[in-house]
């Protein structure tokens, strides 16, 4: 059998592991190609888009695609939603592996949004030196606050026209040490943090800093993602692909 992982996560790459090494089945790791350097997993691999539901549908087929899982990132949800619509218009299994959110625990002091515009609407009035971990791709949601400082990490740097607020750009991937996290909130003078809620442990490490150093975090709640089948775990993962080789 020949499965799709729709990766770019290190869930993606753990799982792609471990069926390369299961017998009776092909796995193709898909990475979307957003950042320069992505970490490649080993095995059969194709990187960049597919041109919608119509294009994954086509590279369905035309790769005899039998399984689908979709282990992208928690916000990556139009590429979820193609998923679902292609897998349904193929009529093959689709399995999403995804990673279970942070939960606020005593000591954090959250303020929870659902998009990055409400996001850069509290910070209004409320912030004066933010450490903004969104990525490359959503600093113009916060490029009009010119008011306010940013320290802005993320992977790749933001192109030439990008919008962007002022502050300064901090080219760094993950994993983080904690011990770093806790260096830039005191040195920085950081007063709160803008975070996706990504869950996993690459980037927890800041919000435990922040928990012990008082700071308030606004955290961004995940879209919605299809109806369908959902584990958490890669083990998991790797059990439903036994058990559809075996059926």
């Amino acid at each position: 059998m020949r499965v799709l992982i729709l990766g770019g996560t290190g869930e993606a790459a753990e799982l792609g592991a471990k069926v390369a090494t299961m017998n009776g089945i092909e796995a193709i790791a898909s990475l979307a190609g957003r950042t320069r350097e992505p970490s490649v997993p080993s095995g059969n691999v194709r990187i960049g888009g597919f041109g919608g539901v119509a294009g994954l549908v086509e590279y369905l087929r035309q790769m005899k695609i039998d399984l689908l899982i979709d282990a992208t990132h928690p916000f990556a949800n139009q590429i979820s939603f193609n998923a679902a619509a292609a897998a349904q218009e193929v009529e093959i299994p689709r399995l999403m592996l995804i990673r279970p959110p942070w939960e606020k625990v005593k000591g954090d002091r959250w303020i929870e949004v659902d998009s990055n515009i409400i996001a850069a609407s509290v910070l209004e009035n409320q912030a004066q030196r933010v450490f903004l971990t969104v990525g490359r791709q959503e600093l113009a949601a916060f490029a009009r606050l010119k008011d306010i400082w940013f320290l802005m990490r993320m992977i790749d740097p933001p192109g030439q026209d990008a919008l962007v607020p002022p502050g300064v750009i901090l080219c760094d991937r993950g994993p983080f040490a904690l011990d770093n996290e806790r260096t830039i909130l005191i040195q920085q003078n950081i007063d709160t943090i803008v975070s996706k809620n990504s869950g996993g442990d690459a980037t927890y490490a800041k919000i435990i800093a922040a928990r012990e150093l008082g700071v308030q975090v606004v955290m961004v709640n995940r879209p919605a993602v299809p109806a369908g089948e959902q584990v958490a775990e890669v083990d998991t993962a790797v059990a439903w692909l036994l058990e559809k080789l075996q059926s």
